[in-house]
């Protein structure tokens, strides 16, 4: 089963040389909404189709994921032929993606002026670690790279007594992605109008950066600041889930009228009657305290009893859930997030498209294609004569699964 032809994107044809996850999860996206997305890799493949588990040789369970309802071809990038190929290939695309760094694209002559040059109207994007206008541009990223580089290591040491940690989610790769994804958009968009394709940068570091700005910006927000760039209420100790008295809960006491229902449901105690508690300005002023109080006072019931009065009060509350759990929760069972699929690998469960369409939904496309597996039918598609197709194969520039 495949995505292609259905859903908001169908008949755009991405060529996709991205590998590891910022790029991949983009395309992932374009392919999810109907875009024909052509995952060009190299001889090797893709560095995650060697992640495991995985029931077949290069075909790890991450790798099947991310690049689910694509198409892959093999094209030997360092030859000449192989180039020339591609750009034939990108006369009839609409995005060319890729995530390498300035220099390496470069080198193989796939700069946007020889790629614009076969395709004026298309929509070339650069996904790499540091915009290259600046001094880092030529510096290695993964996603621990950016989020240690990005400040994101030194508010989660805030959360820890001081030691430095990872979120545990590659978040700067996602978010990435996700910016790439809407950024092409846009300008797919922008060329519907204009009738002109564009150049798109997406740096993951000052992606990453703008992201965690959004809220920590605060008091230097103004020149000159009034205060550090620090939200303080998600960096206090005391922001993280309460214990009760038999596990923990997610609670999340926001606004007046939260705190007011809180405190008539645990019977208006003492404190709080304190200023503090009063206004979100004072809240905000007193954070690790008033979190504090809470942690105290949710030790002294069981979680189930807590959901259950929060639920009466209507306070925003969770229990704590495993990425186990999330398999079997009965939210995501009933609106049909998980979605299984038969491949070549057998039996597989998929996370579903989180987003809904009420005219072109998207569907989720057949496991990660094997490396090669369409090498021949795209080309084939693009017009390329079946006596130039062989030759490329006997070359070596172009391979097609099962070929020697």
């Amino acid at each position: 089963m495949s995505g292609r032809g259905k859903g908001p994107l169908a008949g755009v044809r991405v060529l996709d040389l991205t590998s590891v996850l910022m790029g991949p999860y983009a395309t992932q996206i374009f392919a999810d909404l109907g875009a024909d997305v052509i995952k060009v890799e190299g001889p090797t493949g893709d560095t995650t189709r060697a992640l495991p588990p995985g029931r077949e040789e290069g075909q790890g369970g991450m790798f099947l994921n991310v690049n689910r309802g694509k198409r892959s071809i093999v094209l030997d990038l360092k030859q000449p032929a192989a180039r020339d190929t591609l750009l034939t290939l990108a006369k009839d695309a609409d995005v060319f993606i890729h995530s390498m760094r300035a220099k390496a694209i470069e080198r193989l002559g796939l700069d946007y002026a020889a790629v614009e040059a076969a395709n004026p109207r298309i929509i070339y994007a650069n996904l790499y670690g540091f915009a290259r206008s600046g001094p880092y541009r030529d510096n290695p990223a993964y996603d621990d790279i950016v989020q240690a580089a990005s400040g994101l290591v030194d508010l989660q040491a805030r959360l820890t007594g001081g030691e430095p940690t990872y979120v545990a989610t590659v978040v700067a790769d996602k978010v990435a992605g996700l910016t790439g994804a809407y950024a092409v958009m846009a300008a797919l968009y922008a060329r519907e109008k204009t009738g002109i394709g564009q150049e798109i940068e997406v740096p993951m570091y000052e992606t990453l950066v703008s992201f965690a700005m959004i809220e920590h910006l605060c008091g230097s927000l103004f020149e000159p600041p009034l205060g550090p760039p620090e939200y303080p209420r998600v960096t206090a100790p005391t922001r993280r889930p309460y214990a009760t008295k038999d596990g923990h809960i997610g609670v999340m006491i926001y606004n007046d009228k939260q705190w007011r229902a809180f405190f008539a449901a645990i019977g208006d105690p003492d404190w709080s009657k304190d200023a503090m508690f009063a206004t979100m300005t004072s809240r905000t002023h007193n954070i690790a305290t008033v979190l504090g109080h809470v942690a105290r006072e949710l030790a002294a019931r069981t979680t189930t009893e807590w959901l259950a009065l929060f639920e009466a009060a209507h306070i925003p509350a969770a229990a704590i859930a495993s990425m186990e759990d999330l398999l079997h929760d009965p939210h995501l069972v009933e609106t049909g997030f998980w979605e299984e699929r038969d491949g070549a690998e057998g039996r597989m469960r998929f996370p579903g498209i989180p987003t809904a369409f009420g005219r072109t939904p998207g569907a989720i496309g057949d496991p990660g294609p094997a490396l090669g597996a369409d090498t021949r039918a795209v080309l084939e598609e693009a017009g390329i004569a079946a006596e130039a197709i062989d030759a490329l194969l006997a070359s070596g520039a172009a391979r097609q699964r099962g070929a020697a």
